[in-house]
C-alpha cells in the first residue's frame, strides 16, 4: 500500500535545494540521519521529496513548499542534536506533525519557542516536550500546583508528567514521587487474574513502571520503591493521607468517579505538584457512572492555581496509524446517533 505525503496532492513541479549543516560532526550528523538513514525515510515520506547527503553536505530535490519545510527542519534537528537533545522516530515524527500542518514556524520564532523550555533531565536521558502543547503542558506543571494534563492516547502526558516527576526528584524539589491509577476493569474482571491485590493491579500500572525503568534504571527505581521514595498505588489507598513534599500523578483520570477525583485532589499538601492525566474518551467506568475527569474539568477550569492543558490528534506521538486510528473514531462518534450512542 503506497503512502501518500501529507503535502497538497496537487502537482507540483520539482526542484533542488543544496543545505550545508555546521558544525560537521560525524556522530551528530550520524544521529540526524538515524539508523540506516531511518529518519531521513521518514521525512521524504511525510513530505514528498527526496534527500542524499555526502557528510554535511545535503541535496533535497521535490516540491519547493516542501523543500523549504525539510531544510528548515533539517536545521531545526541539527541544531537540537548538537545541543544534547536525542532523535527518535516518535520526536521526529511529532517534529513532522508540525512541519506538514504548519509548515513550521519561523525558525527564530521555533527556537525561541524552543529554548523557553529547558530539557528535561533524568539520570538515563534527557527529554525535550515537542510542540506548543507539550511546552505548555511542561510550563504548567513547573509553575502550577495541580495540572490536568487532557486528551487521546500517545500524545506523551503521562510520560512527561514522570519525566518532570523525576527530574523533581533528583533536584530534590520534592522528597518522594507517587504514581497512582485506578484500578478499573477495561473489558477484563480483576477477580480472575491470579495472585494478591498487588499482583492484580500491577499490570495496570505497568506503563508507569516502564517510563521509570527508562529515566531512572531498573535498579534505582527498585532501590527507590524499597525506600518508599517512589510509590505506586491504586487509587483507592490514597484515601485518608495527606501528601506533603510529594509528586503525585493520577493516571487514566477518566476512570475516576466524582466522589474519587474529589478525595484525590484533597489530599495535595504543602510543597506537593499533582498532574492528572487522561482521556475522557476512553472512559471504562461502569454504565452510568460520570467522569470525575470531565466533573472535574467542568468545574475547576479557571480556578487559581489548577492548571489545564488540551492534546489534540495533531499531538500523536506514536505510530502514525494511532493518529488515523484515534481520527476514525472521533468521525464514527460524530456521525453516530443519539441511538446508537445509547447502545455503545
Amino acid at each position: 500500500m503506497n503512502i501518500e505525503p501529507d503535502s497538497s496532492t496537487a502537482p507540483q513541479p520539482a526542484t533542488q535545494h543544496n543545505l550545508t549543516l555546521e558544525p560537521n560532526d560525524g556522530r551528530h550528523l550520524a544521529m540526524l540521519c538515524g539508523q540506516l538513514d531511518g529518519h531521513l525515510r521518514q521525512i521524504e515520506q511525510r513530505l514528498g521529496i527526496q534527500i542524499s547527503n555526502r557528510g554535511n553536505q545535503f541535496s533535497l530535490s521535490g516540491p519547493a513548499v516542501n523543500l523549504a519545510t525539510a531544510a528548515q527542519l533539517l536545521i531545526h534537528l541539527y541544531a537540537e542534536i548538537c545541543q544534547g537533545v536525542d532523535l527518535s522516530p516518535e520526536s521526529l515524527h511529532l517534529q513532522l506533525q508540525q512541519a506538514g500542518m504548519e509548515h513550521l514556524v519561523d525558525a527564530a520564532q521555533s527556537n525561541e519557542a524552543v529554548e523557553a523550555i529547558q530539557v528535561i533531565r533524568t539520570k538515563r536521558t534527557s527529554i525535550k516536550p515537542r510542540g506548543k502543547n507539550q511546552q505548555g503542558y511542561v510550563r504548567i506543571i513547573k509553575h502550577s500546583d495541580i495540572n490536568f494534563g487532557i486528551g487521546p492516547a500517545g500524545t506523551g502526558k503521562t510520560y512527561l508528567a514522570v519525566a518532570c516527576a523525576v527530574e523533581a526528584l533528583l533536584e530534590e524539589r520534592v522528597r518522594r514521587i507517587l504514581l497512582v491509577r485506578p484500578a478499573v476493569e477495561a473489558g477484563e474482571k480483576l477477580g480472575f487474574l491470579p495472585g494478591d491485590l498487588s499482583q492484580k493491579i500491577d499490570p495496570y500500572l505497568r506503563p508507569l513502571y516502564d517510563a521509570l525503568y527508562e529515566m531512572l534504571g531498573f535498579e534505582t527505581v527498585n532501590k527507590y520503591i524499597e525506600r518508599n521514595i517512589i510509590e505506586v498505588a491504586p487509587l483507592a489507598f490514597m484515601r485518608g493521607r495527606t501528601l506533603n513534599n510529594a509528586f503525585i500523578i493520577l493516571d487514566e483520570a477518566q476512570n475516576t468517579t466524582r466522589e474519587q477525583m474529589k478525595m484525590f485532589l484533597t489530599r495535595i499538601g504543602f510543597g506537593s505538584t499533582a498532574v492528572i492525566t487522561g482521556d475522557a474518551t476512553q472512559v471504562d467506568l461502569p454504565r452510568g457512572a460520570h467522569s470525575g475527569l470531565t466533573h472535574a474539568s467542568n468545574i475547576l477550569d479557571g480556578v487559581d492555581g489548577i492548571g489545564f492543558t488540551y492534546f489534540a490528534n495533531k499531538d500523536v506521538v506514536r505510530h502514525p496509524l494511532v493518529q488515523r486510528i484515534v481520527q476514525a473514531y472521533d468521525a464514527h462518534e460524530e456521525r453516530a446517533t443519539p441511538l446508537d450512542k445509547s447502545i455503545q
